[in-house]
């Protein structure tokens, strides 16, 4: 898919701000777009400021320790990452006070930390020489609620892409700030329909500019052999690759899967968190937990799947949630069955898709009968329209329509 220049924007300056520093370790959409943008603008990415909680807490974590040299003067927290990329570590602590009950004291205090927190970036700002700002606010409720009031940026975005009102720690004063941050920002963006339509409640300018990912690497699965400790594992193999965390994935609906099949192997390739640890999972013999993986090697695993599943819990927590794993197994041509949601619509002509336990079986099964070169194709191709170039490219169109 080609992107059109009359969605692009250059020679800007863009501050983006959110909740992944740039030393995660973990993958980070907000990482992607960043480097995406600053191939043709400015782009300053500004971690989180340090809070005197996470100072203490965690004191001993290399991570806070370089946050607390730059705090003190000792280090310099303005870092150029690429051409046209620098990466911020704020120089100033703010109070930790998500545990305060009282919601207008809790936002006396909140606006307090963001002025502290947009003076360290106005620092930068200048040291840059930035001028008309670009404000991209990933999905930053508290510590950068006040930043369009304090940097004055010529536009600012707020970006959904995670229904963070079903975490506990961000609903307690969430519920009060994310609809306000949303109306008071130009332009709202989000990555799933589900998001796009929540923003929409507030901000007529919200819209849908879906995900990119990283698909050269799963593209070339084909290249690949079929790792070691799959070998003996007989076929077909129904196939997950992720974080097995409970509080998003369905144990009752896989045990349900390897139970009624005993004759196809379920393969699960990622961290457990403790419920999966002590799930009656691990007593069923044709299920195989393989453990973590390097990202390196999962188009490998993927490519010996003969069906790949994504059996997420209906809930809040995952309803509006983009499936980025989906966009792998399709670059690698794989037959896909995952929950139906809200989100999964965008791939509804090129998955199957179930709401039930008793669902996974009938789509698995029909999975396995219809798949075919063609429809592999089919899969390789949908999966390729979802760069961070044309997931940008909307963000772009989304801003110049309203500035």
């Amino acid at each position: 898919m080609q992107v059109s220049t009359h969605n692009l924007i250059s020679g800007r300056d863009i501050v983006i701000v959110g909740q992944q520093p740039w030393d995660t370790e973990i993958g980070s959409n907000c990482k992607n777009i960043a480097v995406e943008m600053s191939k043709h603008n400015r782009v300053l990415y500004v971690n989180s400021p340090l809070d005197r909680f996470t100072k203490y807490k965690r004191k001993s974590d290399p991570k806070v320790q370089r946050r607390i040299r730059v705090i003190k003067g000792e280090e310099n927290g303005l870092l150029l990452i690429q051409e046209n990329l620098w990466n911020l570590y704020p120089d100033r602590l703010i109070e930790s006070i998500n545990w305060i009950k009282y919601q207008f004291v809790f936002e006396i205090l909140n606006k307090i930390n963001n002025r502290s927190f947009a003076l360290s970036i106005m620092k930068a700002i200048r040291k840059l020489g930035f001028r008309d700002v670009i404000l991209f606010n990933d999905n930053d409720i508290f510590r950068s609620f006040y930043l369009k009031d304090f940097l004055k940026p010529a536009v600012s975005v707020y970006y959904s892409r995670d229904y963070m009102l079903a975490v506990d720690y961000w609903r307690k004063h969430g519920e009060k700030l994310e609809f306000k941050l949303i109306i008071k920002s130009d332009v709202c963006v989000a990555n799933s329909t589900y998001l796009a339509n929540y923003c929409a409640k507030y901000n007529p300018k919200s819209y849908y500019v879906g995900q990119g990912c990283e698909l050269e690497m799963f593209t070339k699965a084909g290249e690949t052999k079929k790792p070691d400790d799959l070998l003996s594992i007989p076929n077909p193999i129904i196939g997950y690759v992720g974080a097995l965390q409970s509080l998003r994935l369905s144990i009752e609906t896989i045990e349900h899967i390897a139970i009624f099949h005993p004759d196809w192997s379920v393969v699960l390739v990622g961290p457990e968190d403790d419920e999966f640890k002590k799930s009656t999972l691990h007593s069923i013999s044709n299920i195989h937990f393989l453990g973590s993986k390097d990202p390196s090697q999962l188009p490998a695993y993927i490519n010996a799947f003969d069906v790949c599943i994504n059996p997420q819990i209906v809930s809040q927590v995952t309803i509006g949630n983009y499936p980025r794993k989906i966009d792998e197994y399709l670059a690698v041509g794989k037959p896909v069955v995952a929950t139906d949601t809200e989100a999964m619509q965008i791939f509804k002509e090129h998955t199957y898709l179930a709401s039930s336990k008793e669902d996974y079986i009938e789509m698995i099964e029909k999975a396995l009968k219809e798949d075919c070169p063609d429809l592999q194709n089919e899969r390789r191709l949908f999966a390729s329209s979802h760069t961070w170039e044309n997931s940008v490219a909307d963000i772009y169109k989304a801003i110049l329509e309203n500035s």
